[in-house]
């Protein structure tokens, strides 16, 4: 599964590879790898290259990284610490937190 976030920027799902990629105008500016955790996915890494470090993307890319998440009804364990602070800024995603681990994060209006 792949989307286009802005122009010249997709989010791709690599499954096999467990692994979303961001491409910007199509090279690789970042990535966030998984581990399979039972009905949900453990958000373990996520990484912008220096090169497109400070634009927002990480972001941009844990938000489209939940958002393709939630549309197959999975839910994630945020280990990675950006991840995780991404969500306690939007709490908007905490619905997209594994139901055991939400308490965890402030509430949502989700």
């Amino acid at each position: 599964m792949s989307a286009e976030t802005d122009a010249g920027t997709t989010v791709t799902h690599l499954a096999d590879e467990k692994r979303f990629e961001l491409r910007v105008d199509g090279d690789v500016a970042g990535w966030v790898d998984y581990l399979p955790g039972g009905k949900s996915v453990i958000i373990a890494h996520t990484e912008i290259s220096d090169a497109y470090a400070g634009r927002g993307l990480a972001g941009m890319l844990v938000k489209e990284v939940l958002m393709q998440l939630r549309a197959e009804g999975t839910s994630v364990i945020p280990v990675c610490p950006f991840a995780s602070s991404y969500i306690r800024r939007h709490p908007e995603h905490v619905v997209d937190v594994d139901p055991s681990l939400r308490s965890q994060f402030p509430a949502g209006d989700g």
